[in-house]
């Protein structure tokens, strides 16, 4: 399958009070009498992404899609109070409430993935299968991974590393860039905050793909200063505290969710989120498929990833038909 499915318009959206003063847009797409499947943004921070609804049948489907607290249009905007990661997964729960499905497909891409295993772990009845892309575990080797000058990301662009330490006190370690990156996101000085944040954006930007058009991801790039905010403060906020987990827990309970389908997608050159994480991820998983695809990255906008994602949604549709007759 070679193409993406046509984007459609939403047939509903609105908000959503989730407490603590947080309120989450979210929309529905597709067939409203079609498999429910949610899809689970990255970052922690990117928001939904402008053409996440072609990654499915919409005949098929009844699309969900929705922004996590602090990000897109949900409120308060790039906020950290009252946001860590099992506040996110009662989040989509509260949201499968409101909407009265009784079992979500989940897709989740990158952060999206984490909170998409971390939702199954707790609320396994309410989940019919998972579709699962750029796998992030969450541990220090994912943490180090995309921040350490030790991980692969460091390794294979220094120069953009180099720019991306810049002030960083010595020893550069993980935890030095968070703690730094903290402290910037926070500066009352506008100058250094804004800075610091697209400092922040632009390294994820230049690993998201495995080529960049010319131009992008470099210093002289313009990026909208929501995106950049919300991206780069979120990211900082739960990287830095360990993203509010248990060292290992995803692989240490995967055997809550032994018996649900699942599809893990992943770019061989991903150097965002590690290969080896979806690989241990699915030999972890008796009823997951890998399939690591060997011309791409980490982004969605690479054709390879955006082809087998299509595949998937397809595949798991007529699977979850076929399991209801």
């Amino acid at each position: 399958m070679k193409r993406l499915y046509p984007d459609v318009t939403c047939y509903e959206n609105g908000f959503i009070e989730v407490g603590n003063g947080h309120s989450l847009y979210f929309e529905q797409s597709g067939n409203p009498d079609g498999i429910p499947v949610l899809f689970i943004h990255g970052g922690p921070g990117a928001g939904l992404p402008p053409n996440y609804k072609c990654f499915f049948d919409s005949n098929k489907f009844r699309i969900i899609g929705y922004e996590q607290r602090g990000c897109g249009r949900s409120t308060p905007i790039a906020d950290t109070l009252n946001n860590d990661t099992w506040l996110n997964v009662e989040d989509i729960e509260a949201l499968r409430t409101h909407l009265h499905v009784p079992k979500l497909l989940l897709f989740g891409g990158s952060w999206g993935s984490t909170l998409a295993l971390l939702y199954a772990l707790k609320y396994t009845a309410h989940v019919t299968g998972l579709i699962l892309r750029g796998v992030f575990l969450a541990r220090q080797e994912d943490r180090d991974w995309f921040l350490s000058p030790s991980g692969c990301a460091a390794q294979l662009f220094p120069e953009h590393y180099r720019r991306f330490i810049k002030d960083v006190p010595t020893p550069v370690t993980s935890k030095a860039v968070c703690d730094f990156y903290s402290a910037m996101v926070r500066s009352s000085n506008d100058v250094l905050r804004h800075a610091a944040l697209k400092r922040w954006y632009q390294w994820e930007e230049r690993l998201s793909r495995l080529s960049l058009p010319p131009g992008v991801g470099d210093s002289t790039t313009h990026y909208p200063m929501h995106l950049v905010t919300c991206l780069a403060t979120l990211e900082c906020h739960f990287l830095s505290n360990k993203c509010f987990l248990e060292e290992n827990y995803i692989l240490e309970n995967i055997s809550k969710i032994s018996h649900i389908p699942g599809t893990i997608i992943h770019g061989r050159y991903d150097m965002i989120c590690k290969t080896e994480a979806a690989e241990t991820l699915h030999k972890a998983w008796s009823q997951s498929q890998l399939q690591i695809i060997p011309d791409a990255g980490h982004s969605t906008s690479e054709p390879s990833i955006g082809y087998a994602l299509c595949r998937a949604t397809r595949d798991m549709s007529r699977f979850i038909q076929e399991s209801s007759k």
